[in-house]
């Protein structure tokens, strides 16, 4: 909205150029992104606390969070609002792929939204049934398969992604595009949604992901540095650069309410809507393979549920972990939840930095 109405009168107020660079404009969206949680967490947190929206503790988790039993809980509506705003507020709105990120991330914070509203004002325990759940997401990935297909501008979209490493090839998936795009968006937003389970663990996680993937569509959309690089050049792709600085500011003032001790959960609203939203940028950059390792700590974490279950299915109720997802597994052999959600951190950190050097080692 300030692109479209500012950056017209350049010529006339010079100043107003700063609106045509894409950093200015991402450093703008990162920063209103901020102000907005700050002003806005109050209130909502206020608001919820008011409606008794709050998190239900399950027995058999650590008894340390029981006294988290209480803590109000759907705060994703911070992070979507510090998303969804400042984009609107700083992005070119015409932009094809600024249009797809944020209709990912209002369908999927809606859906979770859903999901939290049945949990803690329904007294549902498990939310929305899982069938319904998994038809919304898979309802997304067919709406947003088909408009990258028919839609997207250039004809880009024709079922080929980049291979991490590899600079000359090129994976084919053919009629198998839109099944993956699914399977992308969906286990994108799960891996969050089992990752938000310690104080500023997956909000702090996501944050570092949309670090990376800014910094690779800022290239992507740049015939400069894509040619240089190698990597696939994206006309227009880079405009995708502001809506993950408006996704790392949402997740640096939602920090400031959900760090140890949370005074507030992002829920279901907020983690589907972050996996959703890194899950489809991944998938417009053709950079999708680069989500195992970028959240290389989500995929820990998902594997480690599913290890867990198939163990105890299969093995006659023995556990490999002492509790999964495996942040309560260190949790339980007596790491301070902190010392958990920092070491988290730590290693997000390196894999934001070796994902970033893919573009380079190939």
């Amino acid at each position: 909205m300030l692109y479209h109405l500012l950056y017209p009168l350049a010529h006339q107020v010079s100043g107003l150029n700063l609106f045509r660079y894409i950093t200015f404009r991402t450093a703008g969206a990162m920063a209103t992104a901020i102000f907005i949680c700050l002003i806005l967490g109050p209130f909502f947190i206020g608001l919820l606390r008011k409606h008794q929206v709050k998190e239900r503790i399950r027995a058999e988790g650590p008894a340390s969070h029981q006294k988290k039993a209480g803590t109000p809980t759907m705060g994703g509506l911070i992070i979507v609002s510090g998303i969804i705003i400042p984009t609107l507020l700083w992005s070119d709105l015409t932009n094809f792929y600024v249009l797809m990120a944020l209709l990912v991330t209002a369908w999927l914070g809606l859906l979770g939204y859903l999901d939290d509203y049945s949990k803690a004002l329904k007294h549902q325990r498990n939310g929305m049934v899982a069938r319904k759940k998994f038809m919304g997401q898979v309802g997304l990935g067919l709406v947003f398969g088909g408009l990258l297909l028919w839609v997207a501008p250039n004809g880009l979209y024709d079922g080929m992604t980049g291979i991490p490493f590899f600079k000359n090839y090129m994976l084919d998936l053919g009629v198998l595009y839109i099944p993956w795009m699914i399977l992308v968006l969906t286990g994108a937003s799960n891996a969050v949604n089992l990752t938000d389970g310690a104080d500023g663990l997956a909000i702090g996680l996501s944050g570092l992901a949309f670090l990376a993937f800014g910094g690779i569509a800022y290239l992507t959309g740049r015939l400069d540095f894509s040619s240089y690089l190698q990597i696939e050049y994206l006309p227009g792709a880079g405009e995708l650069t502001v809506f993950c600085g408006a996704a790392i500011g949402s997740a640096l003032g939602f920090l400031w309410f959900n760090s140890h001790p949370a005074e507030v959960f992002m829920g279901d609203t907020g983690s589907l809507a972050l996996g959703g939203a890194l899950g489809a940028i991944a998938i417009m950059l053709k950079k999708e393979l680069l989500l195992v390792i970028v959240g290389g700590v989500f995929v820990v974490e998902v594997l480690s549920v599913i290890i867990q279950v198939l163990s105890y299915r299969y093995r006659g109720g023995k556990r490999v972990f002492k509790m999964a997802p495996i942040h309560h597994h260190f949790e339980l052999l007596g790491w301070p939840e902190e010392k958990v959600v920092v070491r988290f951190w730590i290693i997000g950190a390196l894999c934001t930095l070796a994902t970033l050097a893919t573009l380079k080692v190939r």
